[in-house]
């Protein structure tokens, strides 16, 4: 993440049964939401809209009269406590309730803003002199002036002095008045920093690129020649293990962490994924679900290249109108801070429709990466129904240097999962690129965010309304696809020295891993409690300790090593179609997201809907693969990688298993959560049964597919 990002005060995520609503003869606890309205007033403070960087010792005083100034208003429920009790209902096997899913329109009328609402809270913005210009059932934007938001507001605007020039902000919390409090859930944009998300894809090049820019462990050194003294010498081309992990021995390699260890893995295929995971055994298509990816932007070849690339590697193109986008290129936005996403969107589309053949995928394109973008993009899913699964390979760290995650984006992005989750929909996000994301992985981590300053988990895959989808490097036993192994996502990376006789430095250093941890801001939603061990959950990944347990992540994990990298092929912009390897969390989510794709069909079209009380509730079954580092002898750890970098071959050792502050073993753990899809993933959600001392279940799903 840039500097740039916004600095703000702590946040607070609550989850715990606070209250409760009686619906028909059933009384549910409900999850609290932070009460931001000061005790003795009807007013509400909004805390963290007065940044933390706009100190005494920055300000620059006033901003003159009459700038301009813009704001987004997020409206409130009207009826967060039913919300809450509705959205954990539906989605806890233990209620009556349990999938009774309502529709899009319902969900408004129930639990959006009310007319009533709206108008007061329009009523009150214009008569402090703001203009109203684009709104959804979610949000008012406005703009202005900054007397106009101070008399709305009550803060006053001052300009601070920042590393990143002179920046406006409000000089102290704002607050909404009393007559609206309850219609307003959050004001988002109050001051000139920015909030955005990154991608959690990489290529190979690109790793490769960003590693040798930064001066940490140089790009490996090139082969000079065969080695007359050693039998079997390394190859002189681009190599890896075709017929299975480990399939091929880097023979004239030097000793690493053990002599001969073998090549890296050739990319993976969706055919291959299929396998390993039993979706060909299933039979499972996808057919009859839909599929959401959220990313920023849209590349104009997206359906074309997916059906190029399926048709190369043996799959079916996309059927007449099986895909489609929700894309606004006229309000496109932020580009040059964004960058290209391409191959996030090219990789997300591909998994989906490599593990999920038949289910119709929808491709919605946020107008940028920032934050409220993809919050809008998120709504519009949610608000239209466009789909019953969506998947997220973006996210951001929750505290940086130059401060904290917005609470809005917090507010906003918690309501939209909540009423996706009473409309049948699954939300899930990828965890991130950078273990446990502290500054010690940041230092060499080549898909990190810079600003980290403390060991923290990533939004949005800490909500508690969210499946956080981790990473894992799997290792097949053939070239068909079967499964073999798998361990947490976590690479530690070595280079060839110049005279080629040595690894440097060994270990290596961090490059790589599935991101995770307890984040200190989330407490535990309840359906971690039995599964997440206090021994975990009430310590946070910073290492703070809490007297009630916390939100650990992720949930689930499947493949998404860049070592053991997963296939892409995409047209960039302005270039030609071209294939290659990826790794990420990005890989993660959008598998996961095709295998619950796989379950919709399997249940005969019945959604999932919010899905982790479900996943919580078959934690140590075989539903999933109890994924477990230590379990792994080594030389199934480490591999070397032969591969051309500008043109040079360069050769790389990896351990893999070895994440930042991570690992994974046996029950939950925060590299891998409660493991990846297993042998009875399948068939443990066919007749929607609880697993938990039901006898239709336990006789093939009482125990978990543990790591040998």
């Amino acid at each position: 993440m840039p500097a740039n990002r916004s600095r703000l005060s702590r946040i607070a995520v609550a989850a715990p049964a606070a209250a409760a609503l009686v619906l028909g003869t059933i009384a549910i606890a409900t999850p609290a939401i932070a009460d931001t309205t000061p005790a003795g007033s009807a007013a509400k403070a909004l805390p963290g809209t007065h940044p933390d960087w706009a100190t005494s010792q920055a300000d620059a005083g006033a901003v003159p009269a009459g700038t301009s100034a813009t704001a987004r208003v997020y409206l409130a429920s009207r009826d967060q406590a039913g919300l809450d009790a509705f959205a954990k209902a539906v989605s806890d096997q233990n209620s009556p309730l349990y999938g009774q899913f309502l529709s899009a329109d319902q969900v408004q009328a129930k639990f959006g803003a009310s007319p009533e609402q709206v108008k007061a809270v329009s009523d009150w913005l214009t008569g402090a002199g703001l203009k109203i210009g684009a709104s959804t059932p979610h949000y008012l934007d406005v703009s202005g002036t900054t007397d106009q938001l101070t008399k709305a507001l009550g803060a006053q605007f001052h300009n601070y002095r920042t590393a990143d020039g002179v920046l406006k902000a409000p000089a102290s919390d704002a607050v909404v008045p009393a007559q609206v409090a309850g219609a307003v859930l959050a004001v988002a944009g109050l001051s000139d920093s920015v909030q955005k998300a990154s991608s959690h894809a990489i290529s190979q090049a690109a790793a490769e690129g960003a590693r040798a820019n930064s001066g940490v462990g140089g790009g490996g050194t090139g082969i000079a020649g065969a080695n007359a003294t050693t039998p079997k010498t390394l190859p002189t081309d681009p190599t890896c293990s075709e017929d299975g992990y480990g399939s091929k021995t880097a023979y004239g390699a030097p000793a690493g962490y053990e002599k001969n260890e073998p090549f890296a893995p050739c990319a993976y295929l969706p055919g291959q994924l299929r396998q390993a995971y039993g979706v060909t055994k299933s039979g499972m298509t996808g057919k009859g679900a839909r599929v959401a990816i959220v990313d920023a932007y849209a590349l104009g070849t997206m359906e074309a290249d997916a059906d190029h690339f399926s048709t190369l590697h043996g799959d079916k193109p996309f059927a007449p109108g099986q895909y489609s986008e929700v894309v606004t290129k006229d309000q496109w936005q932020h580009q040059s801070d964004c960058g290209d996403w391409s191959g996030e969107e090219a990789l997300d589309v591909e998994m989906v429709h490599g593990l999920a053949p038949d289910a119709n995928v929808v491709y919605v394109g946020a107008n940028s990466c920032y934050d409220q973008d993809l919050t809008a993009a998120l709504s519009n899913i949610v608000d239209h129904h466009l789909a019953d699964v969506v998947s997220n390979s973006w996210g951001e760290i929750m505290h940086g240097k130059s401060g904290d995650i917005d609470p809005a984006v917090i507010a906003a992005d918690n309501q939209v999962f909540e009423q996706g989750a009473i409309e049948g929909i699954t939300f899930m996000a990828s965890s991130g690129d950078c273990g446990d994301n502290s500054p010690t992985a940041a230092a060499t981590g080549v898909n990190c965010q810079a600003d980290t300053n403390q060991a923290q988990t990533q939004w949005p895959s800490a909500s508690p309304w969210i499946t956080g989808v981790g990473g894992t490097a799997l290792e097949l036993k053939n070239k068909a696809g079967d499964y073999g192994h798998e361990v947490s996502m976590g690479d530690q990376r070595s280079v060839l020295s110049a005279d080629q006789k040595s690894w440097n430095p060994l270990p290596g250093f961090f490059y790589f891993g599935g991101g995770g941890g307890v984040s200190k801001d989330v407490q535990q939603p309840w359906y971690q409690q039995g599964v997440v061990p206090d021994s975990i959950a009430k310590t946070a990944a910073d290492g703070t300790q809490s007297a009630t347990p916390l939100r650990a992540t992720p949930d689930v994990a499947m493949s998404g090593d860049l070592v053991a990298s997963t296939l892409v092929g995409y047209t960039p912009a302005g270039g030609a179609y071209s294939e290659g390897g990826y790794g990420g969390t990005s890989v993660s989510s959008p598998e996961f997201a095709a295998m619950i794709a796989n379950v919709i069909q399997d249940r005969g079209g019945r959604p999932v809907g919010f899905a982790n009380p479900a996943l919580y509730d078959r934690a140590g079954t075989r539903a999933f693969h109890d994924v477990n580092d230590s379990a792994v002898h080594t030389k199934r750890g480490n591999v070397v990688d032969l591969g051309t970098v500008n043109g040079v071959l360069k050769v790389r050792l990896y351990k893999i298993g070895a994440d930042q502050g991570l690992a994974a073993a046996k029950g939950y753990d925060t590299a891998t959560g409660v493991g990846t899809p297993g042998t009875g993933f399948f068939k443990s959600f066919e007749l929607g049964l609880k697993l938990h001392g039901h006898p239709a279940a336990q006789d093939d799903n009482s125990q978990g597919d543990d790591q040998q």
